[in-house]
């Protein structure tokens, strides 16, 4: 609204409102006062002739009340009278019917006026009666006030009609003034817009209006004059300013140039650097892969003893070396954006076992307590990328390891937050008592190649890239890590970690006892709370103990843990507390399982190496509870399944695995396993990967796709090219473990052991060594007998049975081979020769078993490209050992065998 139609407002309103208000009050004061003239005129009238009818109505004549009535009637206002006993009985009634009467309960005078026709009330009293005394009867007045309604109308049309005139003088008023301000005000404001645009104005008219309107005008003309003359000293300054500009721009734009191309030449720079780390990352690792494999098989020949040391060497430096390019690859990837997380389901508990079962042989080397605690409120289902946890994880413990020279090493998993959207935020810390960390080495521990100080690259080792790809992979999977530390008071790393909660609800502890006593002997104490708790959640009550053998009375079981180092006199006292025992022993071994202590356990007593795992753990407390039910019955023997396509691999196995109370079954092809599979329980399965139809990754997923005991039934990949980007396929597509070929009686044991929990003892006492090194030769044999006869489990027999059996299919191989290189087919090629690998592996023909081993890695890792003169020497190979044969058996070599192998020599080389 403007201020001209705000002004005409006021003037209409204002007067008008309060001439409203003095004619409201005039009106009501005049109705009032009329008001009270007619009831005071009536009331006096009634009042002096109140006597006379009380005089009337005691002398009983009605001639003169009826006269006296009609005196009152005769007023204008009178509607009706009515003369009544001192019961309220009509006596007399004139006028227009009233309203029936009730006497009121007082002698006084009333007067009900709400509303258009007033009741006057008076009670009736001779002239002669005393005051007080009581009625003869009631006088009652109806009494007409529309009169004065009428005039109170009349009154108020009159004055609505003088306020709308004066309301209309006042708005015709108000409204040339507003309108006459408006105007100025409306000039001023379009000077003021086109000063504002910095447009020319019209000058303002001045001493036209009140002077105020003057004065304003009068300043905004004096603003106009002064911005334009501040317009012209603008824009000569800018025109000056411009051309100094231009200048500089020019030399802006030119340096922008620069700038552009040098930050094109450092991204070119960065995207050629991150290539060339993957690069070089997977050209080192194929050369590294047959390292590694010609070093195995070096080791598997015949070497003195400083040559297996140098070997051994190799073999570290080979090992260390593989883990560096895996972690400069990585980081290529982190830098490079370019890993992929996967989704897929986890348990902590078992992913911490394991992790913790890999750093073992450290933590055994350094007689150091390693200790895994999985807190209860940790959920049992989570969904997240488990290899980069363990990656991450491994990557913690080693380096608290190798940092720590003496005391401990704990990893805890503990629930930090959880959220209604079932995500679950845990808290992973690896606390260890090892060299510690100051402030500015914190700092900068986490950036790439660096260590705490320079000397620690030369005493412990390492890249400098772990902890950095660590912390990537940890804020990539939107967690946080963090250090805490003091020097020589140990570290504590830990990370944050949002994993996807499934909403199972966590299943109830086992219970594996009933109530026994278990005595619990540990000196560690966060290994003895551990244990404690466990033990008491399987329903075992837990009596702590600092000695063995003389409890009373005495437990059903004791779990005891060797002090390490064992030194020969703790040796013997320990012996001496077993001796005593009368009841099983759980011995607990800060060892590996080669360095176990040679003590004479009680009756059905076992050992077990630390870290625990708490399957591992579980599993040996079952046994040791259970009563007299041998372990070797057939409605509970362990069943086995051998699933490989060559023959003589099959046999092999079977015969590695025979003891009394094992099954073993075979199966030729997935296809038969997977039949098999569908209508017979297994515990364990032996699978072959490299497998015509349906491999062992395929055949393993049909098999947990069965469900039931299947999705938990180990399978263990036997295979002859397993490296740890193998074996982590292999993990991911559903298998638990591999055994690389070819398979020697202690990996396999140690295989069986940690995957069954009832396994019968061997009857080949060596399964639980190391097996024997082979005779020392200068050079590789066409034929080993001793080699072949340690490979078939000790049997010579065996060892010639598979030797002849190889040598039968080896013209088959030859052709499949020489057609597979005429066609060009690579994966036919890798197929023959992988399994001509497979079956040299267990005969006892090394230099047959190394080239077709060092065919099939240069077949993996370069292609048909690179293997032209090992085809070549793997047919002559093929011809010695059938000359061999032919020898062997009185025969003279066919020309057909030296013929082929240089059909194929010379397909080879076209």
């Amino acid at each position: 609204m403007s201020l001209g139609n705000r002004l005409a407002l006021w003037i209409l309103c204002l007067p008008l409102a309060v001439l409203t208000l003095a004619a409201v009050l005039a009106l009501h004061q005049d109705t009032q006062w009329r008001k009270s003239a007619l009831q005071e005129r009536l009331t006096t009238a009634a009042e002096l002739q109140a006597p006379r009818f009380g005089e009337a109505l005691k002398a009983d004549d009605d001639v003169r009340l009826e006269r006296l009535g009609h005196q009152l009637l005769e007023l204008e206002e009178t509607r009706h009278i009515g003369i009544h006993d001192p019961t309220g009985a009509p006596v007399m009634t004139l006028g227009s019917r009233g309203e029936p009467f009730t006497p009121p309960p007082s002698m006084q005078r009333q007067l009900d006026g709400e509303d258009d026709i007033w009741r006057l009330v008076l009670p009736l009293v001779g002239t002669s009666d005393r005051s007080g005394a009581s009625p003869v009867g009631w006088l009652t007045l109806d009494i007409d006030t529309q009169r004065l309604t009428l005039a109170f109308y009349r009154h108020l049309a009159s004055a609505g009609l003088g306020l709308l005139v004066i309301g209309l003088l006042l708005f015709v008023l108000g409204a040339t003034l507003g309108r006459r301000l408006d105007g100025r005000l409306q000039d001023a404001s379009e000077a003021l817009h086109r000063l504002a645009k910095g447009s020319h104005h019209p000058r303002l008219d001045t001493d036209q209006g009140p002077p105020e309107l003057d004065r304003l005008a009068r300043r905004i003309n004096a603003l106009g004059t002064t911005l334009e003359q501040s317009r012209d000293d603008m824009q000569r300054q800018i025109e000056q300013t411009t051309s100094e500009l231009q200048e500089s721009m020019e030399t802006i734009e030119v340096k922008n140039i620069e700038l552009d191309l040098a930050h094109r030449q450092a991204l070119e720079a960065s995207r050629v650097k991150s290539e060339f780390l993957a690069s070089m990352s997977h050209e080192i690792r194929t050369p590294l892969n047959g390292i590694v494999g010609f070093c195995r098989l070096l080791g598997r020949s015949r070497l003195d003893p400083r040559q297996r040391e140098w070997l051994d060497q190799v073999q570290v430096a080979c090992d260390n070396l593989l883990a560096l390019v895996n972690d400069v690859l990585d980081f290529s990837r982190l830098e490079s954006g370019q890993l992929e997380l996967e989704r897929a389901d986890i348990d902590m508990v078992t992913l911490v076992d394991e992790v913790l079962g890999l750093q073992a042989p450290l933590a055994h080397q350094k007689h150091l307590e390693l200790l895994g605690l999985v807190y209860d409120d940790v959920p049992r289902s989570l969904r997240g990328d488990p290899l980069r946890i363990r990656q991450v994880l491994t990557n913690l413990v080693h380096n608290a390891l190798k940092f720590t020279e003496r005391g401990e090493v704990i990893v805890r998993v503990m629930v930090e937050a959880q959220t209604p959207n079932d995500q679950t935020t845990l808290h992973i810390s690896v606390s260890d008592t090892g060299i510690g960390l100051a402030r500015n080495q914190q700092r900068e521990l986490f950036q790439a190649f660096r260590q705490a100080t320079p000397g620690h690259t030369r005493q412990y080792g390492g890249s400098g890239l772990g902890l950095a790809i660590s912390r990537q992979l940890v804020e990539q999977m939107g967690g946080e890590m963090q250090v805490e530390s003091e020097p020589e008071q140990g570290s504590t790393f830990s990370f944050t970690l949002p994993l996807e909660s499934l909403g199972d609800d966590a299943p109830a502890p086992e219970r594996l006892f009933n109530g026994e006593r278990i005595a619990l002997l540990e000196p560690h104490a966060p290994t003895r709370f551990a244990l404690h708790h466990l033990l008491s959640a399987w329903g075992a009550q837990v009596v702590e103990t600092s000695h063995l053998g003389n409890d009373e009375p005495p437990p059903a079981l004791a779990v005891a843990a060797l002090p390490s180092p064992l030194t020969p006199t703790t040796q013997r006292q320990w012996q001496t507390q077993l001796a005593a025992c009368r009841h099983p022993v759980l011995l607990l071994v800060n060892a590996s399982p080669l360095e176990l202590p040679e003590l004479n356990l009680p009756e059905r007593s076992e050992m077990l190496c630390k870290p625990l795992a708490r399957h591992h753990l579980a599993a040996a407390l079952r046994r040791l509870v259970e009563d007299t039910v041998p372990t070797a019955q057939v409605g509970q023997s362990p069943r086995l399944l051998v699933v490989d396509d060559n023959a003589s691999n099959r046999r092999l196995l079977r015969e590695m695995l025979a003891r009394p109370g094992l099954i073993v079954e075979e199966a030729a092809s997935g296809e038969e396993a997977q039949a098999l599979a569908e209508s017979e329980r297994f515990d364990l399965v032996l699978m072959d990967i490299r497998m015509p139809g349906m491999d062992g990754i395929e055949t393993t997923q049909a098999l947990r796709r069965l469900g039931g005991g299947w999705s938990q039934c180990p399978v263990i990949a036997v295979t002859a090219h397993a490296l740890e980007p193998d074996r982590q396929r292999l993990r991911d597509a559903g298998l638990q473990d591999v055994l690389i070929k070819p398979v020697d009686n202690f990996q396999l044991e140690t295989l069986l052991r940690r995957h069954l929990s009832a396994l019968p003892p061997s009857e080949n006492p060596e399964s639980d060594s190391v097996p024997a090194e082979a005779p020392a030769s200068e050079s590789l044999d066409v034929v080993d007998l001793a080699l072949g006869t340690r490979l078939a489990n000790g049997s010579e027999s065996l060892a010639r049975e598979l030797l002849n059996e190889l040598v039968h299919s080896l013209p088959e191989s030859k052709r499949a081979i020489s057609d597979a290189l005429a066609s060009g087919d690579e994966e036919a090629l890798l197929d023959t020769v992988h399994a001509l690998n497979g079956a040299c592996r267990y005969c006892g023909a090394p230099e047959l078993a190394l080239i077709a081993e060092t065919l099939e890695t240069r077949l993996r890792s370069r292609g048909m490209a690179a293997i032209d003169g090992l085809v070549t020497s793997l047919f002559d190979a093929m011809g010695r050992l059938l000359d061999w044969h032919a020898a062997e058996r009185g025969a003279q070599p066919s020309s057909t065998t030296m013929a082929s192998a240089s059909s194929a020599s010379s397909e080879s080389d076209r």
